[in-house]
This record gives structure tokens, sequence and C-alpha cells, in this order.
């Protein structure tokens, strides 16, 4: 096996995001491009050789093309086993499963996860570590370090292995397994939950409707839904994953699932519908003319814990991100468990959960998941709920409603400003935060704030500080106003402005949302100056 090293000039722009490298499929053809930061990780992975490396991805344009060379890479850098997801596939959640049964090293997971696909589309790569999950700050921002002044990559002369078929490839002392991407998980899911319940459940003539989007999670559906749990044939909707996701926004929510909110939203719907996203790590959960916002699937799911296996004996505690509602604490304080308020990204659960502080976790955007695995897990959420339907044996609605009743509704809405010229998105921000000193004790849509601050979060495990976090606008009754950049676009900026009010009295706890929060909408857009400076009529997207 032949080693090369070659010459390379380093690019400006490779730092990671909260969720990896995310940029055109375009930029990541860009000769060197992928090589360098490939490399930029190896290089900060002192101990790698000789050690075992987990490659995979969402299925997306250039996903191949991207693992054949990153074998390569790795053969090169010292790895001597390297596990590949056939066909290239892994969903994030499946990745962590992998690196955590198989003691692997680390993993490449290859995704943008519910951004496009296609060749016009987008493209992302980041590294998991040893325990699974994603590389904490430290190390993302000594690979962007090394990225600024990389001279050479080293690459492997291998031929191309055929990754459509389970096999093994031995060149000297390196070897390339391809394996079964369901394998693993499936069984994982297995140990879990209480399949014969499910089983039963579907049994009883109960209906559901998955939506894979044409991404990742369709096999593992499959397998688990209609092959493992005895759900009808056609349970899984756009279950073959495609290199542009049929064309499609693959993000599980309302706008982009449009198929399968329709079809829950008819009085004659299946009972339960679920949706994954692109790389398989976000969820939708709803039910008949019923929509569960994540953040209220968080908290009730911590709050029936007990009724599925894997947690028979409680729960140690549940972590949130910061723009997620306040709904989990709640659930949290009366169970007398600790909680916890993260930045976004999931890489900031990792020391709760390997410390045992949290068991479960979630985040506003459609990220559900535990302690089983490091990351967001789209399909172990919808396991969840099925699980916890076959226990109860009543309605999404009725469980939810009478979690309400129990724990009062966080009412919530995020709206979304996607693809804003950068400078007027940073220009929100920089006027929101020019306001905050002042902010304190005022009176504002006939509410007192009682904290205003950009959130900074000081991890209780490893000390370390992350700042400028997203701005908080908080008032006396418990509502909210939250303002954040995304890290997850490829082009221009997206703004998240995140509204929540909560309402003890199960009277006043059945209303629309928007109608619920239009004060504190318009009171948003009012603080930010929003629509005047990004020059948009109202959001793009609205869950």
């Amino acid at each position: 096996m032949k080693i090369e090293s070659v010459a390379t000039t380093p690019f400006d722009d490779q730092r990671p995001g909260t969720s990896g490298l995310r940029k055109k499929v375009k930029v990541f053809a860009t000769p060197r491009y992928l090589e360098n930061f490939v490399q930029s990780i190896f290089d900060n992975l002192p101990d790698r050789k000789g050690k075992r490396l987990a490659i995979g991805g969402d299925g997306r344009y250039h996903n191949r093309t991207a693992i054949q060379t990153i074998i390569r890479m790795a053969a090169a850098n010292g790895f001597k086993e390297i596990l590949v997801g056939r066909g290239g596939i892994l969903s994030t959640p499946a990745m962590s499963c992998v690196i955590r049964e198989r003691n692997c090293f680390g993993g490449i997971i290859l995704s943008a996860s519910h951004n496009p696909g296609g060749p016009d589309g987008d493209f992302g790569i980041k590294y998991n570590g040893e325990n699974g999950g994603p590389a904490p700050e430290k190390l993302t921002e000594a690979v962007y370090a090394s990225s600024k002044v990389i001279p050479e990559y080293r690459i492997a002369d291998l031929p191309e292995i055929p990754l459509d078929a389970d096999g093994e490839h031995t060149f000297d002392d390196v070897t390339i397994r391809v394996i079964d991407p369901v394998a693993d998980y499936a069984a994982l899911m297995e140990r879990l939950f209480d399949f014969d319940a499910v089983r039963a459940l579907f049994a009883s003539g109960f209906r559901m409707r998955f939506d894979a989007m044409h991404a990742v999670t369709g096999p593992y559906a499959r397998e688990i839904l209609e092959g493992r749990l005895g759900a009808p044939a056609g349970t899984v909707i756009n279950g073959e994953p495609k290199e542009d996701f049929g064309g499609h926004h693959p993000d599980p929510n309302l706008a982009h699932a449009k198929e399968l909110v329709e079809e829950l939203f008819r009085d004659d719907g299946p009972d339960f519908g679920a949706a994954s996203d692109g790389d398989g790590d976000r969820n939708m959960i709803l039910g008949r003319n019923f929509f569960v916002t994540p953040s209220d699937s968080l908290a009730v799911l911590a709050a029936n814990a007990r009724l599925i296996p894997a947690f028979k004996e409680g729960i140690a505690g549940v972590a949130r991100s910061m723009p997620t509602s306040q709904a989990a604490d709640r659930v949290a304080k009366k169970l007398g468990l600790e909680s916890f308020e993260t930045p976004t990204g999931w890489k900031f659960f990792g020391n709760l959960l390997d410390a045992g502080r949290v068991t479960l976790c979630g985040e506003e955007s459609f990220g559900t998941s535990a302690n089983h695995v490091r990351e967001k897990d789209g399909l172990w959420a919808v396991l969840f709920w099925l699980n916890l339907l076959a226990e109860r044996r009543e309605s999404v609605a009725d469980i939810v409603r009478a979690h309400w009743r129990e724990y009062g509704r966080n009412y919530y809405s995020r709206h979304d400003y996607e693809e804003v010229d950068s400078e007027a998105a940073k220009g929100v921000m920089e006027y929101l935060r020019g306001q905050l000193e002042r902010l304190s004790g005022q009176p504002l849509a006939g509410r007192e704030v009682s904290y205003a601050d950009d959130f900074a979060y000081h991890d209780p495990i490893d000390g370390s500080v992350s700042t400028n976090q997203g701005i908080r606008i908080g008032f006396e009754d418990g509502s909210r106003i939250v303002f954040r950049l995304s890290g997850t676009g490829t082009r221009g900026a997206t703004l998240r402005i995140y509204i929540e009010s909560f309402e003890a009295d199960p009277e006043r706890q059945d209303h629309d949302p928007q109608e619920a929060l239009a004060e504190l909408i318009e009171l948003a857009d009012q603080l930010g100056e929003v629509k005047k400076r990004t020059r948009r009529d109202g959001p793009t997207v609205i869950t």
C-alpha cells in the first residue's frame, strides 16, 4: 500500500459550526477542500494509530465519493480497521451506536442533516469521538486552527471499495469492513423498548404513518416498524434514500412534511404519525389532528419514562437546549430531578450524559434522545412514543392534554427567518445587545422583564465556558423571548426567534399558539426591529 504526502494550501472558511462543517456540494468538490479538513481532523487525534474508525452518512449527493477519499486518508493516517456502512449509509444515531457497540476510536459522519441535497444542495462532515458524541468545542477549534496552516495531507493508493455488499477488504495491515448499517441500531432498540407491547398495539388495529422523507431512516424504519414490530407494509412512506431526498427539504416539520401532516389532519387519518430528517437524528410527532411540539414531547417523555423498560428504575435528570421551552424543567422540579439548560448543539449534553447527571435530552429543533447514544435520535423518539401509546392506550392528544392539566402548558413557537443577509441578521443581534442593560425591570407588553442577557453556559462537569449563545429576555410570569443565529445553514444567515408563555389554567390551554403568543410575537419584532432590518414581511417558517 503506497502512501503519498500531497502538498496543499489552506482554505480560510473551514471553521466547524454546531454540527460540523457544512457547505455547498460544489465547495466540498473543490480540489483539496475535503482532504484539507479531514487531515486537520486526523492531525488533532494523536492516539489514532492502530485504532478503529467508523465512516458513514445520510446518502446525500457526494456521499460515496467523499467516503472513498476518507477511507484512503484514514488508511494513510494509521487507522488499522475502518468500518463503513453498506451503501455509505449510517444514520447519525446509528453511527453513535456503532462507535459505542464496536469500541471505535471515533467516527466521521457525512451529512448536512435537514438541509437540501443534490448537486446544487448542501454537504457536511463532522467527527464523533469514542463516546459516540460530537467532538467538543476544544477539538473543533483545534481542527479549525490546523486547517488555516495545513501544509500537506496523507492519502493511500487504494482501489475503490465496493460499498453495496457487506464484506472485508484487506490491504497490507489495514482492513476495511463494509457492515450492515441497521443491525447494531435495531438490536439496541429492541433492548430498550417493549417490542411485544408495541406489536400488540399494531395487532389491535392501531394505524401509523412514518415519513422517512427519502432520507437515511427509510431502511431503519422498515426493518424495525414493518419488519420487527409488525406494522403493515406501507406504514413507512418515502422510505427509499435518495441523493437529493426526492427533490424535497428533508426537515421533519409542519412546512416540509406536508404529505404526512395532511394525512394526519384528516378525521379518518392514522392514529399516529412521525417523521425523521436527512441523517435520522430529528423527529416530528403527530397524533390525529394534533401536533406535538418537540419541547412538549421531551416533557411528556420525561414524565412517563418509568413506563419504558429502559427507564423503569427512573431517570437521573433532564437537559434541554436554552431555546427549548421550559416544559421539561417543570417535570424535573415536580419529580425531584436535576435539570440543565445548555447551549444549542448536542455536544453540550455529552458531559452531562457521560457523568450520569441526566438521562433524557432534547432540543426544540426536533431533537430528542437519551443516554443510549450520544446523539439525538429520531427513530428512538418515535419508538418511545409507540411504547408509551401501547402502555397507556390513549390517543396522542389525550396524553398531551393530560400532561398540560398536571404540569401546565408552555405555549411555544419558533419563527425562522432563513437566508437573511448575514450583516442584517448580525445587526438585529447587535441592536438587541445594545438594549440588554436597560431592559431588566422594565414593563413590556404588560409584563415586567426579570432578566435580559446574552446566554453563557458554564459546564458543571469540565468547567468550560461557552458565551454568546443567544439573547434571552425573560419576564416575571415565566414568559420568554429568545433570539439566536443558527449555525446550520450554508447561505446567508438564519435568524431564529423563540416565543414562550406559561398557562396554568386548564380552561385556557387549548388555544392556537400563534394567537396565545400574539402580543409577545409583536414585541419580539419591535425589540429587534426584525422586519425592518431583515427587509422581510414575516418569518420563512413557523413551528
